[in-house]
């Protein structure tokens, strides 16, 4: 019989009337039941944010600091329990899970430093001009208003806290909606907030249906919103809201590039490993996944068997076997998109070198190679266990492969030159240029983000801040500069 978990409304929990099961994408189980704030409820919530934005962001750094030093310090405790719910709840294998909890410690403990070292004050001489002589410029940041946090299923912990431990530094209340396939590990969130001493009314997470969210995205009270998910959705939220500040982490169908330079065994070794892990890791089910290699003609034919074998070497089956690399996709519906997709490819003239069978909610892990630049696969993000191989003339060919994309997310280039990673980070249309790896390298304190329709602004603990507030500047007068 599993438990009914309530959710928490203004820091404190609560039930509604109505409540949803959460399966495992594994094996179908149901892993949790969780409770459905009302429309009364869901009120309640952003007028108690609202109500305590002004106390909320005169709230001590010290105090936001030790919060934040809870949640960081609990999770680390909780580690092997809170994996096992990713898992459980997401598919998630359990090596991926404990790594996703650990990177919450992260973010939790960068924002708690954050917290004491944010919004020190600048000052700026303006009698740098006659007419401001006598005049000292003060310039702070104040958060724009509460926040409402959007967050993903394919990192249900780690997405969540980067929503939640930014705002807290910051001094803004937030309201968090978690996905609706795994509002497990943001509820776990809200039981290690409660053991704090946040004001009320300063977080709420609220695990609201998705035919509900529009209302929430109106809302005036809510002028920031903070979006991880789909293109489709998130441009939909900017678009509805044009006068709020939108953060917008979007999709990607991210390059790795193999140039003529990385050619030794020991490299090509390397980064067949590499692609092959990041590739299926999380089930693909990742923003910045490797989707497309770009390999150097000089080093394709060596590359190309290796990167089959790396994939074929990858452990698939049951997230709760420590030995495995790859599990379930988020749903069956999401596998059958990945069929079709793969299916349409080969259909249109792709080769298929391994991989390309599903299992209920499972994709094997495939490569495909001649595929045509006009399927869906070479053109959207994926979002499961499927690689792209291609080839390429030169370093030229293979930066404009990558820039072939309405996607700007991150891209990897495998390369021992220094000067050309520097033209790689000029040319490349992305928000970040990983050299010597995958794409799919993140730390959680850098800026995080895409460009053309990867998203808008930065995720990472201190540029989330700044998205979260603006400059206000105080002007002293007659001053004996």
């Amino acid at each position: 019989m599993t438990s009914t978990h309530a959710f928490w409304l203004a820091g404190r929990q609560a039930t509604g009337e109505a409540a949803f099961d959460v399966t495992s994408p594994w094996d179908g189980r149901v892993v949790g039941t969780v409770s459905v704030p009302s429309e009364a409820q869901v009120e309640e919530a952003v007028a108690a944010a609202y109500a305590v934005r002004d106390e909320f962001a005169a709230t001590p750094a010290h105090v936001r600091a030790a919060a934040l030093d809870h949640v960081s310090r609990r999770l680390a405790e909780r580690t092997e329990e809170i994996a096992r719910l990713i898992s459980a709840e997401n598919g998630k294998p359990m090596k991926w899970a404990r790594g996703e909890v650990g990177r919450a410690v992260s973010v939790f403990r960068f924002a708690s430093e954050e917290a004491r070292r944010f919004n020190g004050g600048e000052t700026q001489r303006l009698d740098t001009d006659a007419g401001g002589q006598g005049r000292l410029a003060f310039t702070r940041r104040f958060p724009k208003g509460v926040v409402l946090g959007i967050a993903p299923f394919n990192f249900p912990l780690n997405l969540c806290a980067h929503k939640i431990a930014p705002a807290i530094a910051a001094g803004a209340p937030i309201v968090l909606k978690p996905a609706p396939a795994t509002p497990l590990s943001g509820l776990i969130l809200g039981e290690l907030l409660a053991e704090t001493g946040l004001p009320a009314g300063s977080w709420s997470i609220l695990p609201v249906p998705n035919d509900r969210m529009p209302a929430l995205v109106q809302d005036e009270r809510l002028p920031v919103i903070s979006f991880t998910g789909s293109e489709k959705v998130g441009y939909a939220i900017m678009d509805s809201v044009p006068r709020k500040h939108c953060t917008l982490e979007l999709g990607g169908n991210g390059a790795a590039v193999v140039l003529a330079d990385w050619a030794s065994d020991e490299d090509l070794d390397r980064a067949a490993e590499r692609i092959a892990t990041f590739s299926n890791y999380q089930g693909g089910q990742s923003c910045i996944s490797v989707q497309r290699v770009i390999a150097d003609a000089s080093v394709y034919d060596r590359l190309l068997p290796r990167i089959v074998a790396a994939v074929e070497a990858q452990v698939t089956g049951d997230p709760n076997d420590d030995a495995t690399d790859v599990g379930p996709l988020v749903s069956e519906d999401a596998a059958q998109r990945v069929e079709a997709w793969v299916q349409e490819a080969v259909e249109a003239g792709a080769t298929l070198l391994t991989g390309g069978k599903r299992d209920g909610a499972s994709y094997a892990p495939t490569v495909l190679t001649d595929v045509p630049a006009d399927v869906t696969i070479s053109c959207e993000e994926v979002f499961g266990p499927v690689l792209t191989v291609q080839r390429v003339d030169g370093e030229d060919a293979a930066f404009a492969a990558v820039n072939d994309s309405k996607y700007g997310l991150q891209a990897g280039v495998f390369t021992h030159d220094l000067q050309t990673a520097f033209r790689a980070h000029r040319a490349l249309e992305v928000g970040g240029v990983v050299v010597g790896d995958v794409p799919s390298y993140r730390a959680d304190q850098m800026p995080y983000g895409g460009a053309k329709q990867s998203g808008v602004g930065r995720e990472g603990v201190r540029f989330a801040m700044e998205d979260y507030t603006y400059e206000r500047v105080l002007v002293l007068t007659g001053l004996a500069l």
